[in-house]
């Protein structure tokens, strides 16, 4: 059998693909990785399609010996720092890995995630239609959990050839330092013009209450209009909640399915890698955008990105 043998586990190692979709009128959030984008392109790197399921790094990584008769292919992205052996690695480029080999990713250099994927992906099996983990839900991933010491994580053998110089330029969403676009609403209405534009114009940080559920922010609070409760109704990722102490709140992959506090804002998709980057202490401010100018920006990105990842598999 082939497998990653977990010799540590890292701070928070799961296991996600672009998410569990459908379920949440049950209540279920889609989990799924946080920066899709650099997810995306390490399938990629080892000819899987976009969604396989991916190891999800925070902070600090793994450390994983390969067990089994076979080598295997693994591509890393995300600023990591990387070793096979005790032998530094680059990301953003296929890695052999041989049977008996202790591959480690010590720490994540910049941003707050990084992604391991293999070549045939991991053998588990899928729930609702997904393999992402929802560790609050234990639902999904490895055992419904992070990866913990000692785990056996089961690998597939049927991935396709890979070319073994494959390798990109880093793509890195954290580095990009303009505002995190947002649209108004759903309940901006229940804000002051005034309160609308301190929104947009201070800065923000990440308190140290972050986490695939969501990100509490700290500034200047936000003055309500018509108090800070609502009827409970639905919560999207990047929806930005103003609960009393007027400390906004981004729904992040794992959030609750509803909620009854005003959302002020929603983050566009197209920032959403970014997003998933952050990590306490980071620091940030929000620019609004219509709707249209939304969609236009989304679309340019996933035509950029598939044009790309076609041309990386051939």
């Amino acid at each position: 059998m082939l497998t990653f043998e977990v010799l540590s586990s890292g701070l928070l190692t799961t296991l996600q693909d672009s998410g569990r979709f459908g379920f949440e009128d049950q209540g279920i959030p889609p989990a799924g990785a946080m920066d899709e984008f650099s997810a995306a392109i390490a399938n990629a790197l080892v000819n899987n399609p976009d969604d396989y399921g991916v190891l999800e790094i925070t902070l600090t990584g793994p450390t994983l010996r390969l067990t089994g008769e076979q080598a295997v292919s693994v591509a890393l992205t995300g600023d990591l720092a990387i070793t096979l052996n005790g032998e530094p690695q680059s990301g953003y480029q296929c890695i052999k890995v041989m049977p008996g080999d202790v591959l480690a990713v010590p720490r994540v250099l910049s941003g707050a995630r990084g992604y391991l994927a293999i070549a045939g992906g991991f053998s588990v099996t899928p729930v609702m239609g997904s393999v992402s983990t929802l560790t609050r839900a234990g639902l999904g991933g490895f055992a419904g959990r992070p990866l913990m010491k000692g785990d056996q994580l089961p690998l597939n053998n049927s991935g396709k050839p890979v070319l073994s110089h494959t390798r990109v330029q880093r793509i890195l969403p954290q580095q990009e330092k303009r505002p995190v676009r947002v649209v108004w609403g759903p309940q901006d209405d229940y804000f002051s013009p005034e309160a609308r534009h301190l929104f947009t114009t201070q800065t923000w940080a990440l308190s140290s209450q972050c986490d695939r559920m969501g990100y509490r922010l700290t500034g200047q609070p936000l003055s309500h209009l018509k108090g800070y409760n609502i009827v409970s109704d639905a919560i999207a990722r990047g929806s930005i909640q103003i609960p009393g102490n007027g400390q906004p709140i981004i729904a992040m992959n794992d959030r609750q399915t509803t909620g009854g506090y005003p959302k002020i804002a929603t983050i566009i998709r197209a920032d959403h890698a970014r997003l998933g980057q952050m990590k306490p202490g980071d620091k940030l401010s929000f620019e609004a955008v219509t709707v249209e100018k939304a969609e236009d920006l989304w679309r340019g990105r996933q035509k950029h990105l598939q044009q790309w990842l076609d041309s990386l598999r051939r």
